[in-house]
């Protein structure tokens, strides 16, 4: 055997063979395990029993089994309607088994998880959302940065140039 097939068989085989055992391993939460693992992105695999629509148009996958009680229930998936375009139709998840993405969070007692995206029921990440703390006051088309940096501030570094002292032509 080549020295070349012998490096591929016993340094790049293992790492390629250790790549394929570990996709599609991502270990999915049931509702009940799910709700202690506040502040943290998980995989929720859960049956939705009902999907049910707020007034205000706020969506929720019901995960609990029929005949629970609201104190027994600990775990909603909670879809808002602001996010409604991004999240698209999904009364057609009722009775199926769903896997979502998301971070869990405690809510008065209850664990809940955003529904932000479709692509959250396909491994994917939740919606970016920018913490509105870190850009106030920032307007695009203004032309000024999200932050106050001192490095750009004309008054720190007023009469300092690297062409100091060079004649200018």
């Amino acid at each position: 055997m080549s020295p070349l097939r012998l490096f591929a068989l016993f340094a790049i085989g293992p790492a390629l063979a250790a790549t394929a055992c570990l996709a599609g391993t991502r270990r999915c939460y049931a509702p009940e395990d799910a709700a202690a693992m506040a502040g943290k992105e998980i995989c929720l695999a859960a049956h939705v029993y009902d999907v049910v629509t707020a007034e205000d148009g706020t969506r929720y996958l019901d995960v609990c089994r029929p005949g629970t009680s609201m104190e027994g229930c600990r775990f909603t998936v909670v879809s808002m309607a602001a996010d409604r375009n991004d999240v698209g139709p999904i009364d057609g998840l009722k009775e199926q088994d769903v896997h979502v993405r998301g971070t869990v969070h405690a809510l008065r007692g209850e664990s809940i998880m955003l529904l932000s995206h479709a692509r959250q029921l396909h491994d994917g990440p939740e919606k970016f959302r920018p913490n509105p703390e870190l850009i106030s006051g920032f307007a695009a088309g203004s032309g000024a940065t999200a932050f106050r940096d001192p490095a750009l501030s004309a008054r720190k570094h007023k009469n300092t140039s690297v062409f100091a002292g060079y004649p200018e032509h």
